[in-house]
């Protein structure tokens, strides 16, 4: 089985909604890139998840959520848009803080679940979970999750050990 037809299985997605939101983003000229698990998982060993990470080129993001609007489900959180579709338990969530707005320019295109997409470096994944496992308001099982993926970037990259903090060092070994 295809990783593609294996993601859509795991995540009910009997709409397309990965396919229709990959085209859109590609019809408006948008400028994003993959972060979070799914990004980890295109330069380390995959794990299952539902959720797809992404960020927009911020200059971009105003007229793509009013796009977004018309197609899917939107929700405005603080630091993100969560989008949804009827018929797919996929999660996207666009994050909008202005911390991520580099990643886009330093993206490079790798296999995500079997589609060629732009996908953070790991440079940048590693610092997107070192803040997200560092933050108090998050729930401990996000944070627990943040921890593993740097371990696994860490294995695949270990000379990037430098890039994280003693103190989630000291939590991962």
């Amino acid at each position: 089985m295809q990783a593609l037809e294996f993601w859509k299985r795991v995540t009910a997605d009997r709409a397309d909604f990965l396919e229709s939101l990959i085209a859109l983003l590609a019809e408006h000229g948008v400028r994003y890139c993959v972060i979070g698990g799914q990004a980890v998982n295109a330069y380390a060993e995959p794990v299952v998840t539902l959720d797809l990470d992404l960020v927009v080129a911020m200059d971009q993001l105003p007229e793509m959520e009013r796009v977004l609007r018309e197609r899917f489900r939107v929700e405005r959180f603080p630091h993100s848009l969560n989008l949804s579709m009827p018929g797919s338990q996929l999660r996207v969530q666009i994050q909008t803080d202005p911390c991520y707005e580099g990643f886009v320019d330093r993206a490079g295109r790798r296999d995500v679940l079997g589609l060629e997409l732009p996908v953070a470096s790991p440079e940048d994944l590693l610092q997107g979970k070192v803040w997200a496992a560092i933050e108090p308001r998050r729930r401990p099982s996000k944070r627990q999750k943040d921890l593993a993926d740097i371990s696994r970037l860490l294995e695949a990259y270990p000379d990037l050990r430098s890039r994280v903090p003693a103190e989630i060092l000291a939590r991962l070994f």
